[in-house]
């Protein structure tokens, strides 16, 4: 097995441990949560760019990376949804799955027309910016949680109400730009005359 299948490899590895340290209430819990997704989406960025530089792109690396960056963004998204500290709700949630499922959709229709669907520029930019965007809440929470900061009471309401739900929804309309880019450029794929 290659470096970049053994990266994206233990970004799926670390994804059980992400959701157990999200939920295991011990000491520093949101910091090691924090380490362990930063050490994911690290991986993330590593994987492909090695396989491409290397020429070491496989069949399992085709199929596995995209899934496992799916997996780690709505692991994290729906324990977000669980946390009353987080408040940007379900929505999001709900939106960036529909957009994997729709991409994964095309992409599974265009292999059998003999069509890879690469990631664009706009795909990238989603998950980087959301990845960004989950990264800063983790950061938030172990702040807050972890070290027990103590904020000043309108430097919280700002974090809370507007900084890190800002992030969440330039990633969800970046989501929503990279769905409809996707969508356009295989629309023929699934033309209903056909």
């Amino acid at each position: 097995m290659n470096l970049p299948n053994k990266l994206t490899l233990m970004r799926v590895f670390l994804i059980p441990f992400f959701l157990l340290f999200m939920y295991l209430k011990c000491p520093l819990h949101y910091f090691i949560a924090l380490v362990i997704f930063s050490a994911a989406a690290i991986t993330d960025a590593l994987d492909g760019k090695i396989a491409r530089e290397r020429n070491l792109v496989t069949n399992f690396g085709k199929f596995l990376d995209p899934l496992a960056d799916k997996v780690l963004v709505i692991a994290a998204l729906a324990v977000f949804v669980e946390l009353p500290e987080v408040r940007f709700g379900a929505i999001p949630l709900i939106i960036i799955t529909a957009r994997e499922f729709m991409v994964s959709g095309l992409r599974l229709l265009a292999a059998n027309s003999g069509v890879v669907v690469a990631a664009g520029m706009w795909g990238k930019l989603k998950t980087a910016f959301t990845m960004v965007a989950i990264i800063t809440a983790l950061v938030w929470l172990s702040a807050c949680n972890d070290f027990g900061i103590p904020f000043p009471e309108p430097f919280v309401r700002a974090v809370d109400n507007i900084i890190i739900p800002v992030l969440m929804w330039i990633s969800v309309a970046l989501t929503i730009i990279s769905g409809g880019v996707y969508l356009k450029g295989y629309w023929h794929l699934i033309d209903s005359d056909k």
